[in-house]
């Protein structure tokens, strides 16, 4: 059996997305669920998370988020990284 691939737009990704229980990603059409992280994985990007945060403080316009915000890219990428710093003010609107 071929799995065939469902194409949606980024529009019905994000529709979908506000309903959803689990969060998935977003790659040029095709939606992807995430996997649950390993413990490793957990304590890994803590500790780098804490790192950044500790070295951005307030003193900054950059801000720092976990992997809790989504992040797109022209509507053809979302994702929900780890760690992320944007120092864009367009980014500081919430979405």
């Amino acid at each position: 059996m071929i799995a065939v691939p469902n194409y949606i737009s980024p529009q019905e990704y994000l529709a979908i997305e506000r309903q959803s229980q689990i969060r998935h990603e977003y790659r040029r059409g095709l939606v992807y669920a995430m996997a649950g992280g390993t413990d490793n994985h957990d304590r890994i990007a803590l500790n780098l998370l804490a790192l950044v945060n500790l070295h951005f403080g307030d003193s900054t316009d950059c801000r720092f988020y976990s992997g809790n915000v989504k992040v797109n890219y022209q509507d053809q990428f979302y994702y929900y990284p780890d760690a992320f710093v944007t120092c864009d003010p367009r980014d500081r609107q919430d979405r």
